[in-house]
């Protein structure tokens, strides 16, 4: 039995874009999340990083992108988080097949687990489902979005990852991580994080031993974090990590989280992320998302940053309130 707290569920996920104009309007436009945190790569500071998920920006239903509008597209295979699911009514499939194709190619969809996915890409060839759930966790969809509340995106429901071994990253997601086995079918070993009242709670294995490795570019999953509630349990699970053998980063401060890093045996970059201190350190809850957001040490350079970035195109339900008005 763990002597530490397991995982509680994904924080977010990461992944690559090829233009921040075309990743903000499938993201907020078409797929209705709210867009929670515009500001930069802090190793990169002159490529933006965009955040997306709820009207609160709760952990679990976080995605996240860094545009490299000149990086190759990538290749999904092993070592990666290949797939991204987000939760959505069971009800509102037909909905949202017939919205996604308006805008891309859908597919008929399948049956995974006895629950219905809906695959398909966005813009840039990232791999996303929707999966239709009888209950959602808790989480509150933005309300000034194009998508009626009955059917917006939920949070995640699950990510999936290609390996090529099934029984080292097993032993890690179970044996120190936390999470238990829930099933299998063909190929695919499915396991769960917490007690599933959270959003993004499933994780995913695809097997296959004759996979080629991925590779990183427009498209892919950059990395995938998990959750922890402070930066004391944090830092138990760097120890922890370190006794068993895995080179973990310093804690870096994200400043909207701190986290640290380790490549699982597989080869897919985790992270564990803290939920605290939260996306409305350095805007209101309101105003999430409304401007250009710097950590302090590239506040110097501001100037040259924005000349740099592209513009992003605003949505008249997110400008500010004017002088004096409520809100």
């Amino acid at each position: 039995m763990n002597a530490h707290p397991a995982i509680k569920g994904i924080h977010h996920i990461t992944a690559i874009a090829s233009s921040a104009a075309e990743n903000l309007v499938f993201y907020r436009q078409v797929l209705g999340l709210r867009l929670v945190k515009r500001t930069v790569n802090f190793d990169d500071p002159y490529t933006y990083h965009l955040y997306y998920g709820d009207e609160d920006g709760s952990p679990g239903t976080i995605i996240t992108f860094f545009p490299w509008a000149n990086l190759p597209p990538g290749r999904p295979g092993a070592g990666m988080v290949t797939s991204i699911a987000f939760a959505v009514p069971c009800r509102s499939l037909d909905f949202w097949r017939d919205r996604l194709g308006r805008h891309i190619p859908v597919t008929a969809g399948e049956t995974r687990f006895g629950a219905p996915v809906l695959p398909f890409k966005d813009p840039h060839g990232l791999d996303l489902e929707l999966v239709g759930v009888d209950s959602a966790p808790g989480s509150r969809p933005w309300t000034k979005g194009p998508i009626p509340e009955a059917h917006a995106i939920t949070g995640f429901h699950s990510a999936t990852a290609r390996v090529q071994g099934l029984d080292p990253t097993r032993r890690l997601l179970t044996e120190t991580m936390g999470m238990v086995p829930a099933g299998r079918q063909g190929n695919r070993f499915r396991f769960r994080m917490a007690d599933g009242r959270v959003p993004g709670s499933v994780y995913d294995l695809l097997v296959d031993a004759q996979a080629s490795a991925g590779r990183l570019g427009g498209g892919s999953v950059h990395h995938i974090a998990f959750r922890t509630p402070s930066g004391g349990e944090q830092r138990l699970w760097r120890a922890v990590l370190g006794d068993k053998g895995f080179s973990v980063t310093p804690v870096r401060d994200r400043k909207y989280f701190q986290s640290i890093y380790f490549s699982e045996p597989g080869g897919v970059l985790f992270e564990i992320a803290t939920d605290s201190p939260g996306f409305d350190i350095d805007e209101t809850k309101e105003g999430l998302g409304r401007t250009l957001t710097l950590p302090a040490q590239y506040e110097p350079i501001r100037a040259q940053i924005e000349a740099h970035l592209p513009p992003l195109r605003r949505d008249p339900a997110e400008a500010a309130p004017a002088a004096g008005a409520p809100g």
